[in-house]
């Protein structure tokens, strides 16, 4: 499916994938790509746009017309929405417009094209990234955390909306929330930040 060696790093809201797979892409000279942005991106258009995130076919029309950057910052159609995407309003819509299938479709092949375009690796987060997009990944990780540490992390988000969030993700039809079973399940509830980056050097090691 890809000719570039990825690290997929999957796990629920909180449990330390953005800053984890940043560092790690930084560590091994790789690329980094959060598909989560990209969702939150789309959510962002879609809620400006006054569309329901119910509305199936119109969030997917925004989807397969946007145009999405993740770095330097968060884009959509040349529009930063690097703060937006972190909003509430953004934050109880995105998990029911990731859910919608002709969405991930749409963000699926676009995450598989950026990768064959990395001159090295790429370490790529999300939530389906090891059993859906890139089910061939030299690694996969899932990192865990507890309701309560992922909640502090987040600070903008309470435990119950992290729940929430969690239940509408595992229990989709379309690439729900679950860790492959080749991966390595971290969980980083009581870990900094700097020992699961070794942990998961070490198994690269081992590959």
């Amino acid at each position: 499916m890809t000719t570039t060696p990825v690290v997929a790093i999957d796990g629920p809201a909180g449990s330390g994938k953005s800053t984890i797979a940043k560092l790690l892409a930084e560590r091994l000279n790789w690329s980094f790509l959060d598909t989560g942005a990209m969702y939150r991106a789309v959510t962002a258009l879609a809620l400006r746009q006054g569309i329901e995130p119910q509305d199936t076919l119109a969030i997917a029309a925004v989807a397969a017309n946007a145009r999405i950057e993740t770095i330097p910052f968060i884009s959509i159609n040349d529009l930063d929405v690097t703060i937006e995407i972190r909003q509430p309003a953004v934050n109880h819509a995105v998990s029911i417009i990731a859910a919608n299938p002709m969405v991930r479709a749409a963000m699926v092949e676009r995450q598989r094209e950026w990768s064959v375009r990395q001159p090295v690796g790429t370490v790529v987060e999300g939530r389906d990234i090891g059993t859906v997009v890139f089910p061939d990944a030299l690694l996969k990780v899932f990192l865990t955390a507890s309701v309560e540490e992922r909640s502090r992390r987040r600070g903008d988000e309470t435990a119950a909306s992290i729940q929430r969030r969690d239940d509408i993700d595992s229990n989709r039809d379309h690439s729900p929330l679950r860790a492959d079973a080749g991966a390595v399940v971290i969980d980083t509830t009581d870990k900094d930040i700097a020992s699961v980056i070794e942990e998961i050097v070490q198994c690269l090691n081992l590959r």
